[in-house]
């Protein structure tokens, strides 16, 4: 299988099938605010996600939960107004589609309108095939999202990992070909076992990117304020740091508090 990258000028839903098909890795990651987008985007990554842990670095919340629909159009807009290349994908907040398909395909129709995104996710398998069709009959892109769903915490009582008895990883697998055959361009696996990931994304055609779920699926996604440290608190197994800024930035505003107290901020030079 072929690894030549290509170089996408802009980046569809095909683009990420055309990856998956000449084995080239996705790269995916959050972001919810223009000038942190705009970053990520010139960096190259493939997909941004406008996801609703914003509700947890960006509000302070514990859960996904408490995030509205209309607080997600507002990141989802900052975002795409900074994207030049990368996929735009947006969460749809709990609550706004798993009852009333109707109601979900609203939902997305906001979303699409409002924030000008690119596409939609969300989080569940048989149970909201409903609302995903009616959304996909709309024309709207659909982006699934199986294993751990944070929307779930409090059904599930904890953030370990999921699927490892038997009878979930074979409805995981299940719901897995069920979001493909229903039209959904590609999957989010999360905190599920390597091993059960990697069988998925070889039994399905379109692309599976984990979080938590090993290298054998066909790309990776990870909070941008975990990636770069921002925040220190949360550190699972898969979470990789590539920076350290929360230890950075605290001794950068410290030394700026020092230099306004002792009368060394502004300079001669920095003032007109």
């Amino acid at each position: 299988m072929s690894t030549a990258k290509k170089d996408y000028k802009r980046i569809t839903t095909k683009s990420l099938f055309d990856m998956k098909a000449n084995g080239e890795k996705i790269s995916m990651l959050t972001a919810y605010d223009y000038t942190m987008a705009k970053i990520v985007d010139a960096a190259g990554v493939d997909v941004i996600l406008v996801g609703d842990s914003a509700s947890n670095v960006m509000a302070g919340h514990e859960t996904t939960l408490p995030i509205t629909l209309d607080q997600m159009i507002y990141h989802a807009s900052s975002v795409v107004r900074a994207c030049e290349r990368a996929l735009v994908v947006v969460d749809l907040p709990f609550g706004t589609y798993q009852s009333d398909p109707k109601e979900a395909l609203r939902s997305a129709i906001r979303i699409m309108k409002e924030s000008g995104g690119h596409a939609v996710k969300l989080e569940g398998g048989s149970e909201i095939k409903e609302s995903i069709k009616k959304i996909l009959n709309a024309g709207i892109p659909v982006m699934g999202h199986l294993g751990l769903t944070p929307q779930s915490i409090y059904k599930f009582g904890t953030y370990t990992v999921r699927a490892k008895e038997e009878a979930e990883a074979e409805k995981l697998v299940e719901d897995a070909k069920l979001l493909e055959r229903i039209g959904c361009f590609a999957l989010v696996l999360e905190k599920i076992p390597a091993k059960l990931a990697q069988k998925v994304a070889e039994s399905i055609s379109i692309p599976v990117i984990g979080i938590g779920a090993g290298g054998g699926v066909d790309g990776q996604v990870l909070v941008l304020h975990d990636m770069i440290g921002m925040t220190h608190e949360f550190s699972p197994r898969f979470l990789r740091r590539y920076m350290t800024l929360y230890e950075d930035m605290t001794k950068a505003i410290g030394q700026y508090v020092t230099d306004v107290k002792a009368l060394d901020f502004p300079n001669a030079n920095e003032q007109y």
